[in-house]
């Protein structure tokens, strides 16, 4: 009974633990138009952390930019990176580049204009943020976003790198 309300709190949460699943290849387009395949995301053996958003979508917004007030503190204490992943449609996607400047985020931004790597991974709802060990496996996600929930992602890369 313990276990069936501690499942039904993480998801209603909106935390999903995962069972180490490496990375899908997908093949998607950096904002400078250079191709990467979403297998050999990397952080140098180090956990990154992956961030599904849209430049419409509120919640997602408002999660990158707390993380970019703490994302050089991070950075500092664990060597984490954020990849964040833009499913804003073809259209849409042309003015990412030019919002992620504006914005000054510091992120490896990649174009999911098909949603082809958001469907590989199951997403359904953003924002959607996986957090992937030094090995390209995925060790913990969630999706939606509160004021604070990203302290979730830091303690879970925390977790990794104290192992």
């Amino acid at each position: 009974m313990k276990k069936l309300v501690l499942f039904l709190i993480l998801m209603l949460s909106g935390v999903i633990y995962c069972t180490a699943q490496q990375l899908p290849s997908v093949q998607l387009k950096d904002i400078n138009g250079k191709t990467v395949d979403t297998a050999t995301l990397n952080n140098d053996g180090k956990p990154f952390i992956i961030s599904f958003f849209a430049t419409w979508c509120k919640p997602c917004l408002r999660e990158l930019e707390a993380i970019k007030e703490v994302y050089e503190d991070w950075q500092e204490e664990t060597g984490v990176k954020l990849i964040a992943i833009s499913i804003d449609d073809a259209q849409n996607s042309l003015k990412v580049g030019p919002d992620v400047r504006a914005k000054g985020w510091e992120y490896e931004v990649l174009l999911d204009p098909n949603s082809d790597f958001k469907r590989a991974l199951g997403v359904n709802l953003i924002p959607a943020a996986f957090v992937v060990d030094g090995k390209g496996k995925i060790a913990a996600s969630r999706t939606g976003y509160t004021n604070g929930a990203e302290e979730h992602l830091i303690e879970e890369v925390r977790k990794l790198i104290s192992k």
